[in-house]
């Protein structure tokens, strides 16, 4: 099988997989971490609007060869902003009040953007204690430029993932009381996308299930 019919097929198998489970407008963000500029421009003729990076250096490099939404999620580093939001539309891993502040001044575009909620008060896989969210995203709200979309998570390794989705959902419908327009909730990767639909996620980032195991580091 070549390489566009594969792509195609996990695909078509995972946009199913999501209409299947689905009840409201989900977004699909296609992980490309570590994979060829080729293999986006695939995906581009087959549809696909939105891809995401974890890497600066590879979201810098494909979307320069991609006109798409381009979507980062991974941590944020001080020293990376400036490349980051000159690539990037969507940031979904905004945790700290600092690296916003900084956002406002080097962004050269508007942006959307997801605050990083830690489901287990813990930072190793990134994100702000719930209590820690508000004062965020008043900041973005207070923005003239940017806009808040909502909250992302990524379930802690050591939690069951529905107990984590499950709690996940419920920070999310505290958090639109004070700030309705954020209605977008970023979970739910190749293992667990369906999960997380079930329990609200509006963009789901995946990967592995449509390009396969990740190919060898460039």
């Amino acid at each position: 099988m070549n390489r566009k019919a594969e792509l195609e097929e996990n695909l078509r198998e995972v946009k199913n997989k999501i209409a299947s489970v689905a009840d409201h407008e989900v977004v699909l963000v296609v992980v490309t971490k570590s994979f060829p500029a080729s293999d986006v421009e695939i995906l581009s003729q087959l549809g696909v609007c939105d891809f995401g990076e974890n890497r600066d250096s590879e979201g810098a490099e494909k979307s320069k060869v991609v006109p798409a939404t381009w979507h980062f999620q991974g941590q944020i580093q001080s020293n990376k902003l400036k490349s980051i939001t000159s690539w990037a539309s969507v940031i979904h891993s905004l945790d700290e009040l600092r690296h916003f502040e900084l956002i406002e001044k080097i962004a050269p575009h508007p942006l959307s953007i997801f605050l990083q909620v830690s489901l287990d008060g813990a930072h190793h896989r990134g994100g702000a204690k719930s209590e820690d969210l508000y004062e965020l995203a008043r900041a973005i709200e207070n923005s003239s430029k940017h806009r808040l979309s909502g909250i992302m998570s990524v379930p802690p390794l050591s939690m069951d993932p529905a107990r984590a989705y499950e709690q996940l959902q419920q920070i999310h419908m505290e958090f639109m009381r004070e700030f309705p327009g954020a209605t977008g909730l970023s979970a739910g990767m190749s293992g667990d996308y369906e999960m997380a639909i079930s329990y609200g996620a509006t963009h789901v980032r995946v990967g592995s299930s449509i390009l396969g195991s990740r190919s060898p580091q460039r």
